[in-house]
């Protein structure tokens, strides 16, 4: 066991079904945006107890998993918008590119593979998911904007994966 320290890089790909290999997966390209106040990942069950009236028998089951994956980026372009925000639509002419947000109808329904990689290298959390929480753009005079992005996980597999974390032993 050790002590983890450090934040790391937010890859971002569209999802065709299967998640990407490292070399795939961790390009430059795919840089969702520069990390700032670190990432997270949330596991949140929920439970059912069913129980006598006496108390001397129940029985707990899980009903449903929840999995959000956090992070706040301060590099922003209009890509990084799209992935964000299921309802934009990006047009470029010459070296403008506009981005217009909103519409039910513009809904894309596209599905992100989402990977975090420590800074070591050692630690890599993988989901699949869209960002669901919007976001804020907030600029002010004497401090980055950071958009917080919040990635719920949709099963990734046959098994009903949510999340895969990969670390390495020393």
């Amino acid at each position: 066991m050790e002590i983890i320290l450090g934040s790391g890089k937010l890859y971002v790909t569209e999802f065709t079904g299967t998640i990407p290999t490292d070399e795939e997966f961790e390009t430059d390209a795919n840089i969702l945006g520069r990390i700032s106040g670190g990432a997270s990942l949330e596991y949140k069950p929920t439970y059912y107890t069913a129980q006598d009236d006496l108390g001397m028998l129940s029985k707990t089951v899980i009903t449903n998993e929840e999995v959000t994956l956090k992070s706040g980026i301060c590099t922003l372009d209009s890509s990084t918008i799209e992935k964000l925000c299921s309802t934009a639509k990006l047009t470029t002419v010459e070296s403008v590119t506009t981005v217009k947000i909103g519409g039910i109808g513009n809904y894309n329904d596209k599905q992100y593979a989402i990977r975090f990689v420590h800074t070591s290298g050692e630690i890599k959390v993988t989901i699949v998911g869209q960002n669901q929480s919007g976001f804020t753009l907030a600029f002010s005079k004497d401090k980055e904007t950071v958009v917080d992005a919040e990635f719920k996980a949709i099963p990734n597999d046959s098994d009903g994966t949510l999340v895969i974390i990969y670390m390495e032993s020393n």
